[in-house]
């Protein structure tokens, strides 16, 4: 990195407004314990510990906006700067959380707040790629052998694996450029899946940063067993290293 973009400010949107239903909790999956903490916050954890980090907006329910507020001086979240109430749609709490970061804020990543496994390695290794090419996400190889169907069940294309990528996040930005194609993207009415869409379609080349098969996103019951084996084999790893 240049030496200006490696003094540049980076700053965090936690994105963590949605409810979801595939984990058939009356609790949406972000609030749900994972040993003695709410998932979100082991993931806001992972950027507290990061010096990079400047500053954290996490973006919530309306209704979930005091609770989290609360837990900010519970768990020490001391880079979450503010806790803003999302909006109908990823983009939407996506916008509503860069614009609550501080203004001097160069560089922004976007990460999912059921994603608590994040290494710092792949988070570092992310920032990087953007740093040097102005956006990046993280991503895994795909494993298995991926099929298109149609929807009548009938399988039409086999792409080639060695170009499938599983993305995850964080994903990271120049802020000015994610701010002005989620601008392009509210302006075509267009609704993307994931942040680096708005940048896509702007034809500005989105790189890939390797990251890890255990960045996973908690989504469905199955996945919490898979959490707390996770957190285990962390847990023991931070003992070893003392």
């Amino acid at each position: 990195m240049a030496l200006a973009e490696a003094v540049a400010k980076w700053g965090v949107v936690v994105v963590a407004a949605g409810r979801g239903t595939r984990m058939g909790t009356a609790e949406s999956k972000q609030y749900l314990l994972l040993r003695d903490k709410p998932i979100l916050v082991h993931t806001l954890e992972t950027f507290e510990t990061m010096d990079e980090i400047a500053e954290v907006c996490v973006v919530v329910g309306q209704q979930d906006v005091e609770r989290c507020e609360g837990w900010i001086p519970q768990y020490g979240l001391h880079k979450v700067k503010s806790v803003a109430a999302g909006g109908s749609e990823r983009q939407h709490s996506v916008q509503l959380g860069l614009e609550a970061l501080s203004g001097d804020v160069d560089w922004v990543m976007v990460h999912d707040g059921v994603r608590p496994f994040a290494t710092h390695r792949a988070v570092r290794a992310c920032m990087a790629k953007a740093a040097a090419t102005g956006a990046a996400v993280l991503a895994v190889p795909v494993k298995d052998t991926i099929k298109q169907v149609n929807e009548g069940g009938v399988i039409t294309a086999t792409p080639e694996r060695r170009s499938l990528w599983a993305i995850q996040t964080p994903q990271a930005f120049r802020r000015s450029l994610l701010q002005r194609g989620l601008r392009q993207a509210a302006a075509d009415r267009f609704v993307g899946t994931d942040d680096a869409m708005a940048v896509e379609r702007l034809g500005v080349p989105v790189s890939v940063a390797e990251g890890d098969y255990t960045n996973i996103k908690i989504t469905t019951p199955d996945d919490l067993p898979y959490a707390e084996f996770l957190l285990a084999s962390r847990e023991r790893g931070r003992r070893a290293d003392t």
